[in-house]
């Protein structure tokens, strides 16, 4: 594990859960949509943030929402380079759902298996530290070899031993049509 993670995860579970919890609205709060663009491309928080047993994969897909679009555009220093960047771990992330609530030690393989083509200095900076990850055995992909986002695979929903023939996704997520 990484220098933060290994900090953090010294750290008593309460002080874990409200770091992790309160770090990025608080950051949004204030306006530092640049500390927040930051720790979102941060391998080592999205690690810890996945790992954490109350919170997981998918409280991290929602921290990429806490800053709207139009608040991204009119603060100066979040520019359209950092939205894309971000636009497009948060779209991994849904992508590899499945995968990382099954094993929460997959996320560098995802990360690297469908990011590595895209040359933004963020997710770049990212990847570099994902590479590094010391989990137990892995395979590091060396090249693009996953979906990447902005294709095809949206999310793998599970659960249903039938076939499915058609699927309705509301807007509020719980009702069924």
């Amino acid at each position: 594990m990484g220098e933060f993670t290994d900090k953090l995860a010294a750290k008593p579970l309460f002080y874990q859960r409200a770091y992790l919890g309160s770090l990025l609205p608080n950051y949004v709060k204030s306006g530092n949509l640049e500390k927040y663009s930051q720790k979102l491309t941060d391998f080592n928080f999205l690690m810890a943030k996945i790992q954490h047993p109350e919170f997981g994969v998918q409280a991290l897909i929602d921290d990429f929402d806490l800053v709207s679009a139009s608040e991204a555009v009119t603060n100066l220093k979040y520019n359209s380079e950092t939205a894309k960047a971000l636009n497009l771990i948060q779209r991994v992330l849904w992508m590899s759902a499945d995968i990382l609530e099954r094993d929460k030690t997959k996320l560098a393989e995802q990360l690297l298996g469908r990011l590595q083509d895209f040359e933004m200095p963020q997710i770049q900076a990212m990847l570099e530290v994902a590479k590094q990850w010391k989990a137990p055995p892995w395979l590091r992909p060396l090249t693009a070899c996953l979906t990447p986002p902005r294709r095809g695979l949206l999310r793998t929903l599970e659960g249903h031993s039938n076939s499915v023939y058609a699927v309705a996704v509301t807007w509020e997520g719980d009702k069924e049509v």
